[in-house]
């Protein structure tokens, strides 16, 4: 039954049957959403959380392990694949700053408001803090791929998704260690994040190199694309295996297999092939993270919660604002200043999502909160994506940074 997905119960892999079922789900949600100009994410919800009624003998679990090594590596480096990098190179400061101060004052402040507004003790403040901080790439890229951001602005937004995963996965090793009372030096913590940071990156350029090198010697675009798909898998599962980021490997690659495109390692044909392959690809982890994240969230008991969620939410958004504008403010007398524009963007666009869910579904089984957090974490990703992610696009409208509903 579809209840096998709820929490407490023992996940198993994916069905062929499951994902054949949600991909023509996926696809009737696509075009209905085409035709009535409501976000595609938003429907996959609804249609996950309509499914979990549905007396099926389908599971559709959701685990960190799901997540991490399957669904997160396809669209981070399709993602990777369409980010310029000298447009990357020259807005690379101010992302870091956000990504990594930025994190850190979001989680801050949310641990703060869930301690002094939720009564929560520090260490479960600060892990949900922690947890909940970094936005989501798979919500951030897929709405504003829909929305059709284009220029500085999806630079700023998908990048900044996409390198404060290092920061709070970090953190979060640091925040579970403060939760179950053990204790780390700075130095430690310090060290920690630089390597993962640097060691990702490194693991992306020599996997996504490695590829790309091999592939130089074939104008099969069946053996490049193949090789594209090692990159992007392979640099992630290397980088995890060793403790490292694996988005930033797999963020590396991607940069790497989508700017040398001029040196001659992909053939004409290759990138034509790549582009369609990794679109479909990116179109079928967005299905199958949005419903299962509805099938999830229709077996939660909110009502419980309702008031922890709400004090949650409300930290989450205004944590949020004091990551961006004060940072923002660095920025005014220097070339990277941000418009103002770009600023509401950010804070509303900070989306979470199913990264925040599985560094919750991390948690030990030892750790006592663990179930409140689990379901405050459903409540804040359920607002973030039927509240921001309905308003997304019309506030991008209202803003001037698209041009025309999508």
């Amino acid at each position: 039954m579809f209840a096998e997905a709820a929490l407490g119960a023992e996940p198993e892999g994916l069905s062929i049957e499951a994902i054949e079922l949600i991909l023509l789900i996926g696809a009737v949600v696509a075009i209905i959403a085409r035709r009535f100009r409501f976000p595609y994410t938003v429907g996959l919800v609804v249609a996950g959380v309509i499914l979990a009624a549905v007396p099926l003998t389908i599971s559709v679990p959701f685990n960190k392990e799901l997540l991490f090594k399957v669904l997160l590596p396809p669209l981070i480096f399709e993602a990777a694949l369409y980010i310029p990098w000298k447009e990357l190179k020259s807005d690379l400061f101010p992302v870091a700053t956000f990504a990594t101060v930025g994190v850190i004052l979001s989680a801050g402040v949310t641990a703060a408001f869930m301690h002094f507004g939720a009564g929560w003790e520090w260490p479960m403040a600060v892990l949900f803090g922690v947890l909940i901080a970094a936005t989501d790439p798979v919500s951030v890229i897929a709405t504003f791929k829909e929305a059709g951001v284009q220029g500085r602005l999806r630079v700023l937004v998908e990048a900044e998704s996409l390198f404060n995963d290092s920061t709070a996965a970090v953190a979060f090793t640091v925040a579970l260690a403060f939760a179950m009372g053990q204790s780390l030096s700075f130095e430690m913590v310090a060290g920690k994040l630089f390597l993962s940071i640097f060691g990702g990156i490194v693991i992306g350029l020599v996997v996504g190199g490695g590829c790309l090198l091999i592939s130089g010697r074939t104008r099969d675009h069946l053996v490049e694309l193949a090789l594209t798909s090692v990159a992007a898998f392979g640099s992630f599962w290397v980088a995890e295996q060793f403790h490292l980021s694996g988005v930033l490997a797999t963020m590396t690659a991607g940069l790497l297999a989508g700017n040398t495109s001029t040196l001659g390692f992909i053939s004409d044909k290759g990138e034509e092939s790549i582009e369609s392959f990794w679109e479909f690809a990116a179109f079928v982890v967005n299905t199958l993270v949005f419903i299962i994240l509805g099938v999830n969230e229709a077996y939660q008991d909110f009502g419980k919660s309702a008031l922890t969620i709400g004090i949650a939410v409300a930290a989450v958004i205004i944590a949020r604002a004091v990551a961006i504008y004060p940072i923002s403010l660095l920025f005014t007398a220097s070339r990277w200043k941000l418009e103002g524009a770009h600023q509401h963007v950010m804070f509303w666009g900070g989306l979470r999502g199913a990264l925040a869910l599985a560094l919750a579904l991390g948690i030990p089984e030892t750790v006592p909160y663990r179930s409140e957090i689990l379901t405050v974490t459903f409540g804040v990703v359920a607002f973030s994506v039927f509240a921001q992610g309905l308003t997304m696009t019309p506030l991008l409208r209202r803003l001037g940074q698209i041009e025309k509903a999508q």
